[in-house]
């Protein structure tokens, strides 16, 4: 995909976000765009960046560093590590992310927090919740958000923002929301004025009108706005 392409998709990611937050009722620039580049190269990211996007989603701990290196040049960028996390990564994790997306272990917690370098700010986190209850998935059960939330907040080195979940997939919209929905009440029982849980990190190319209907700040796009997945 060449540069305008990326350009071109992005900006109908960025319309379909707008179309949504209208549709929402909710007030313009409400919505962040999280571009998710694992699989892609450094050179669409760089496309990207040169179209006006700033933050980027990563999984895969390895591949993002070479990327980070590729792209140091471009001081702005923020990253987003997007995905399970290994107890054996969190040091890298935590000194070249910007915010962690899926943190469901206070293990990981603890060290991400002690590995965070003094030089940088407060790792933000978003806890990774299962709704479903599902063995495979990653996240905790919503009745124990609330405890490690808790401890989440005493550790210096991390700064509880919100809130993500990784629903089954649906096309219908009702079902789509349903999810989503769930997880805004539970944060809306969980914050308070000291942590009031900004941030629902929640929608994907499928779905994120929904999530936005339900109060999503945060959508994760990829194959919108990168196209099929590649590595140069």
């Amino acid at each position: 995909m060449t540069p305008s392409d990326i350009a071109q998709h992005r900006n109908q990611v960025l319309a379909r976000i707008q179309a949504a937050i209208e549709h929402a009722g909710r007030p313009a620039g409400s919505v962040v765009l999280i571009a998710v580049s694992k699989k892609q190269s450094a050179a669409a990211i760089r496309a990207a960046h040169a179209a006006g996007q700033r933050a980027f989603g990563e999984s895969y701990l390895q591949e993002a560093l070479d990327k980070q290196a590729r792209l140091a040049d471009l001081g702005d960028i923020e990253w987003h590590f997007i995905g399970r996390i290994q107890s054996n990564k969190t040091r890298q994790i935590a000194a070249h992310f910007d915010w962690v997306h899926g943190l469901a272990d206070l293990g990981h917690a603890r060290r991400l927090s002690e590995q965070r370098p003094a030089s940088r700010p407060p790792l933000n986190v978003c806890l990774q919740v299962n709704l479903s209850g599902e063995a495979s998935k990653g996240g905790v059960a919503p009745d124990a958000v609330g405890a490690l939330l808790e401890q989440c907040r005493e550790l210096p080195g991390l700064r509880v923002r919100g809130l993500m979940t990784l629903p089954a997939p649906s096309e219908d919209e009702t079902e789509q929301r349903r999810p989503f929905r769930a997880l805004r009440e539970l944060r809306d029982r969980l914050a308070t004025p000291d942590c009031p849980l900004d941030v629902l990190s929640i929608g994907m190319s499928d779905d994120l009108e929904a999530a936005i209907l339900e109060g999503a700040t945060q959508v994760r796009i990829g194959t919108a706005v990168f196209g099929a997945r590649s590595t140069d």
